[in-house]
C-alpha cells in the first residue's frame, strides 16, 4: 500500500476536446507516470460526454490505486466559456455542454477534489510554469488553430475574466473592413489569422483564376509561401500582418515578457515566428519588446495545465521548480 507519500501521490488530469481526450497521472513534481487517449464522440451528445469523462476518470484512479499510487484529486479542462469558480462548463459549440456543473459531478463520482478549467488557459498555465515561458513571470499564451484565444499567465496564475471569458484576443479587431467573423463582427483577428481563415483566404483568391473549387490548409499555404509562391506569400503576409496588429494590442494591454505561440499554426516554426518577430518589433514604440517564441509542450499543454489545476486545488505547487 502506498503511504501517500510525494512520489506516490498523483492527480488525474483531462483534456476535452470535441474529438478525443488527452488524459494522465501526474506527481506533483510534473512527472507524468501514465497516459490515454480516448474518442470524445461529442455527436452521441453532452450527457454522454460527461458519462465518458467520469468514466475515464474514474478508470485512470483506479489505475492508479492499482499501481500502489494515490490520487489526491482531479483538473479537467474543457473548451468553451468556462466558469472555474463554480465548476461549470458553461458553454461549449464543440462538446455541447450548456450549464454542465462538470466539477461537482466529479467530486460525486469519484470523490476527490476537482479542478474545472478553459483548455486555452490551462495549456497557457503549462506553458509559463513548465514549458516555453518558464521562468519569465509574465507570458501570453497565444493558440493560434481553427480559432485564436490567448492566456494571460502571471507568477504562474492565468487570469479568468468576471465572467469567464478572460483572453479571447482573437475577437481584437484588425481590420474593420475585413472578413465576418464566426462572432458576427467583421474583421477580428480570427477571421484574418487563424489557421482556418488562412486556408478559406488562399482558397477564395485561387477560386478567382480556376473554376474548380480549392482547398488548401494553413500549414500548405505555409509551404507554398515558404516555396516562393506569390498568392501564397500573399496571403501569409496578410496573416502575419495581422497577427503583428493583434500581438502588439496584446503587449500594450499586458506588458509581458515573453509571448509563446501555440496551436497548429506554430507548427510553421521559423516561416512563422521570423517574418512575426519583424513586425511586431516594427509596431513597438515605448512598449517593451517580448520575447516571441514557439510552444514547447506540444499537445501535452492541455493536459499538463489540467493537472497544474489539480495541484493548486490541494495547495501542491512544487512542480515547476523541480520539472
Amino acid at each position: 500500500m502506498s503511504d501517500g507519500g510525494v512520489r506516490d501521490r498523483v492527480v488525474v488530469a483531462l483534456d476535452v476536446g470535441g474529438t478525443g481526450m488527452k488524459c494522465a497521472l501526474v506527481r506533483p513534481d510534473g512527472v507524468v507516470v501514465r497516459t490515454e487517449r480516448h474518442p470524445t464522440d461529442a455527436a452521441r451528445g453532452p450527457a454522454a460526454v460527461v458519462g465518458t469523462i467520469l468514466d475515464v476518470a474514474g478508470g485512470l484512479a483506479d489505475k492508479a490505486r492499482a499501481d500502489g499510487l494515490t490520487p489526491i484529486a482531479v483538473g479537467i479542462a474543457v473548451p468553451g466559456v468556462v466558469d472555474e469558480a463554480r465548476g461549470v462548463a458553461v458553454w461549449s459549440a464543440n462538446v455541447g455542454f450548456r450549464d454542465v456543473p462538470l466539477r461537482d459531478l466529479t467530486v460525486a463520482r469519484l470523490g476527490l477534489p476537482t479542478a474545472l478549467g478553459h483548455d486555452v488557459r490551462v495549456g497557457g498555465l503549462a506553458e509559463a510554469r513548465l514549458g516555453a515561458g518558464r521562468g519569465t513571470g509574465h507570458v501570453l499564451f497565444v493558440a493560434i488553430g481553427t480559432g485564436i484565444a490567448a492566456a494571460h499567465v502571471v507568477d504562474g496564475m492565468a487570469a479568468v475574466g468576471a465572467n469567464g471569458a478572460a483572453g479571447e484576443i482573437g475577437h481584437i479587431l484588425v481590420r474593420p473592413d475585413g472578413p465576418r467573423c464566426g462572432c458576427g463582427r467583421p474583421g477580428c483577428l480570427e477571421a484574418v489569422a487563424s489557421a482556418a481563415a488562412i486556408g478559406r483566404r488562399y482558397a477564395e483568391l485561387a477560386g478567382e483564376t480556376t473554376d474548380a473549387p480549392v482547398t488548401v490548409t494553413a500549414a500548405e499555404v505555409a509551404e507554398r509561401a515558404a516555396a516562393g509562391e506569390p498568392l501564397a506569400g500573399q496571403v501569409w503576409q496578410e496573416a502575419i500582418t495581422a497577427l503583428a496588429d493583434g500581438l502588439a494590442s496584446g503587449q500594450a494591454l499586458f506588458d509581458v515578457a515573453t509571448i509563446v505561440l501555440g496551436g497548429g499554426l506554430a507548427q510553421a516554426g521559423d516561416g512563422l515566428l521570423t517574418p512575426l518577430r519583424a513586425a511586431l518589433h516594427e509596431r513597438m514604440t515605448f512598449h517593451r519588446e517580448p520575447q516571441l517564441v514557439a510552444a514547447a509542450l506540444g499537445d501535452e499543454a492541455g493536459c499538463l495545465g489540467a493537472a497544474l489545476l489539480a495541484l493548486d486545488a490541494v495547495g501542491v505547487r512544487d512542480h515547476q521548480e523541480k520539472r
